[in-house]
């Protein structure tokens, strides 16, 4: 049996690098994530130039812990999420 690391906390002030995507000019992204919905994340970049990414297609890291996450495996809304 395989365990799913579950991701309870904030992720809005968190400082991410996207280090995968679908998309590849998405890859290597950083910024402040300043929004979140079930659907999407909105980071504010280095250049103050925002940009929303969808989580289903993004793997991400966040800077501070060096913590992997898979955007599809948070896709909820920010309140369920963290009710856990």
């Amino acid at each position: 049996m395989v365990m799913r690391k579950f991701f309870p906390h904030e992720l809005i002030g968190e400082e991410i690098e996207v280090v995968e995507a679908t998309n590849s000019n998405l890859q290597g992204i950083k910024g402040k994530i300043i929004d979140e919905t079930k659907s999407t994340i909105k980071v504010l970049k280095q250049d103050n130039r925002e940009v929303i990414l969808l989580k289903n297609t993004i793997t991400f890291k966040i800077l501070g812990t060096g913590e992997i996450i898979l955007g599809k495996e948070i896709m909820k809304r920010p309140e369920d999420r963290l009710k856990g």
